[in-house]
């Protein structure tokens, strides 16, 4: 795996899982919508723990800059 996520893409990412996270525990967002957006959470962590975004991969995106 090449890592192909730039640091201000990995920060937004991370951004979003800590305002979901806050959602969640405020119990502004509940049910299905909770499991939804929990899931996309721990993708999103994941994937910027990681650097890489298997999505990115097919439409050769890359937000890393290049060396």
């Amino acid at each position: 795996m090449k890592k192909n996520m730039g640091t201000i893409d990995r920060i937004i990412r991370v951004s979003l899982v800590v305002l979901i996270a806050i959602l969640y525990f405020a119990d502004v967002i509940t049910g299905t919508w909770a499991i939804i957006l929990g899931i996309l959470a721990v993708v999103f962590l994941v994937t910027s723990l990681i650097g890489f975004c298997p999505l990115y991969l097919p439409f050769g995106i890359s937000t890393r800059k290049k060396s």
